[in-house]
């Protein structure tokens, strides 16, 4: 009787099934992450009071027309370039920053205009923005 143990061979693992279910997930992967929209934005939008807000008689005013023109507090700016806006803006409201800026827009005036107007006055260092809305039906604006 041989009381001597068996050499025992190790078990072997066959990675190479492994290796290849690894590989597919890692394709799948890559492939759908592609289709991740980088572009949305997740957007808390605003919601309008019942009551307007008290207005301040000090309020710098940009209006927008339906053509996308500017008048800051009532007079036309000279073209729609941006510059042309952030001149107009800075004399009328001189160094006070803490004005509050309303603006009035045509409710057909591009979008563009609204966020031109929106980021010059941001880059001017203003804080308070607000955008005049009008109540449904009744033309009162808000």
């Amino acid at each position: 009787m041989n009381l001597r143990g068996h050499s025992k061979e190790e078990p072997e693992v066959n990675l190479t099934s492994l290796i290849d279910v690894v590989l597919l997930l890692l394709i799948f992967f890559m492939i759908t992450t592609s289709f991740v929209r980088e572009t949305e934005i997740r957007l808390r939008l605003p919601e309008a009071e019942t009551a307007p807000p008290a207005s301040s008689d000090d309020a710098l005013e940009i209006t927008i027309t339906t053509d996308g023109d500017y008048l800051v507090n009532g007079r036309q700016v000279i073209n729609r370039r941006p510059v042309t806006l952030r001149r107009a803006m800075a004399d009328v409201a001189g160094d006070r920053r803490d004005q509050t800026v309303v603006i009035r827009a045509d409710a057909r005036a591009s979008h563009q205009s609204v966020v031109t107007a929106m980021d010059v006055a941001g880059r001017l260092g203003f804080m308070n923005i607000n955008i005049a809305t009008m109540e449904q039906g009744s033309g009162e604006e808000r």
